[in-house]
């Protein structure tokens, strides 16, 4: 056998037959649409892939110009011409966007133009490969939210858990700020200018313990008494209350469904959260007044438009109004603490902040939704009593009752890691006449108790590194059994329901409400 012929079988096939082999390839692809396009854009031939793609036989669209591939948008600006230009500048354009099937839907293309060139340079045509990927443009698009909604998550959290540590630490200075007051207002002379003074201060305490409550509600530490509602009694309930912080600019429209299930909230915070987004959305509206609508209807989890919401029935409580609304960037930082497009003094931008952390800490949610020029609506999902939902039982509450003096002085051991509110505490409690041991940590609490010293009454602060005042607690029930215990805390932690018997002191508190909380605590 020559040489010759050991290449004729060895080698590669003849041209032709190798074109013939290349061309059976091209036209058997289905995942990929490929096919030719003369200089001037038109449609030289038609691949199965092309076929299965954009739902064109060979007959229909070959000789057409190809640019009915494109959007009306697209063809508008010319972009089918405008790839070709650069195709036959640059040899080669890549690119993706939507693109038309016969049937006029659309598709997501990933889209490569190439030039063909003859021996001489010159533009023979142009070849096209088209794939649809639309459904991993889809997973990469949903992949993208479920970040974002976890980016958001987490910020929200962290700024949770700083509000939260800034409300204890405001809490402690107010605290030191109420029990110094009371102890100048026994000092104090009783003119008038004096009493002026020392009571707009207390306003003022009364005003910072307010701002963090609503810092505490956002950081979802707020402590709340939540109980069976209705909600349509409640917000018929609010009516005037409502009225009056509109005003007569404004007309407000309710619409409920024919049966609303009850929900598990506090009614309380409710109605706080609920006048805030009514002003909200008054004062969105400007001086023109407007339309404000209060709905509420039922709806189940999972829902698209409140992702990882636990499955069951919820009440959606919403306020709408048709005012300017919010852009995206605004509408991102909408329930951030201290947030707010209000003019400086007309709002603490801690309202939606507030919403946010009760709907949560009732295990619902609020969402909400904007658009400039059109409106804002904003819902909060509350969980049902039907799905299941129980009422907490916390810790029992100071009484309002009457001030009853202890028969003598006690014994108390005070417990605060913050020297200054723990040197307030311990005049306060020497003012009204007991003896007062203090520690500044709950290791030297736990020390003091296992010692020989007696005592009458614990009260420690809750929140302490190191030991807390629960550890503080469940060490003085086993080392001295029997002793009244006092929780003091600047928020209600979940670990405090977990010590019954035991009184629990929010703070700031004043003389009254700590003589009400020891009357309580040793009463036998």
């Amino acid at each position: 056998m020559g040489e010759g012929q050991l290449q004729g079988r060895a080698g590669t096939a003849p041209l032709g037959q190798s074109d013939t082999q290349f061309r059976l390839l091209v036209e058997g692809v289905a995942d990929y649409a490929i096919y030719m396009i003369s200089p001037e854009g038109f449609v030289a031939s038609w691949n199965s892939g092309a076929q299965r793609i954009k739902g064109y036989t060979p007959a229909e669209i070959i000789g057409q110009h190809y640019r009915r591939f494109y959007t009306d948008a697209d063809q508008a600006t010319q972009e089918p011409e405008h790839n070709l230009q650069r195709a036959a500048t640059e040899g080669r354009v890549e690119a993706e966007g939507w693109r038309v099937r016969k049937d006029g839907s659309q598709f997501w293309a990933h889209v490569v133009i190439d030039r063909i060139l003859d021996d001489r340079g010159a533009i023979l045509g142009f070849a096209k490969v088209t794939r649809d990927v639309t459904e991993q443009r889809m997973a990469a698009q949903q992949l993208e939210e479920a970040r974002e909604a976890l980016f958001q998550s987490q910020k929200m959290e962290a700024i949770g858990q700083l509000t939260g540590g800034m409300a204890h630490d405001f809490n402690n200075l107010l605290m030191a700020i109420q029990g110094s007051l009371d102890l100048l207002s026994r000092q104090l002379p009783q003119d008038e200018r004096t009493q002026n003074l020392l009571g707009a201060a207390q306003a003022g305490v009364i005003r910072g313990k307010n701002l963090s409550q609503r810092m505490l509600a956002f950081a979802r530490k707020q402590e709340l008494k939540p109980q069976p509602v209705d909600l349509v009694d409640l917000v018929y309930g609010m009516s005037e209350l409502i009225d009056g912080a509109l005003g007569s600019r404004f007309q407000l429209a309710t619409r409920f469904a024919f049966r609303l299930d009850r929900v598990v909230v506090d009614p309380h915070q409710l109605e706080l959260a609920l006048l805030n987004l009514v002003v909200n959305a008054r004062d969105a509206y400007g001086e023109a007044g407007g339309r404000i609508s209060i709905e509420a209807d039922m709806t189940e989890a999972p829902h698209g438009d409140v992702p990882g919401l636990p499955d069951g029935r919820y009440v959606r409580l919403a306020v709408i109004d048709h005012g300017p609304g919010m852009d995206e960037r605004t509408l991102a930082r909408a329930a951030e603490p201290f947030f707010t497009t209000k003019g400086v003094g007309k709002g603490t931008g801690l309202g939606l902040s507030m919403v946010h952390g009760l709907a949560a800490q009732s295990r619902g949610r609020l969402v909400l939704r904007s658009q400039p020029a059109v409106g804002t609506r904003a819902d909060i999902w509350l969980p049902t009593l039907t799905q299941g939902g129980t009422v907490p039982k916390p810790l029992p509450l100071i009484a309002t009752a009457p001030i009853v003096a202890p028969a003598g002085a006690l014994r108390v051991l005070a417990v605060d890691d913050d020297v200054l509110v723990l040197s307030t505490l311990k005049a306060l409690l020497e003012d009204m006449g007991h003896v007062v041991t203090a520690a500044s940590s709950g290791e030297r609490a736990v020390e003091l108790m296992r010692g020989s010293e007696r005592f009458d009454l614990l009260l420690t602060d809750y929140a302490m590194p190191g030991l807390t005042g629960a550890d503080v607690a469940l060490a003085a029930r086993a080392a001295r059994p029997g002793l009244p215990i006092v929780l003091t805390t600047g928020y209600a932690e979940r670990a405090v329901e977990d010590l019954p018997g035991m009184m629990r002191l929010g703070k700031p508190f004043d003389r009254e409400n700590l003589a009400r909380a020891i009357d309580r605590a040793t009463a036998k």
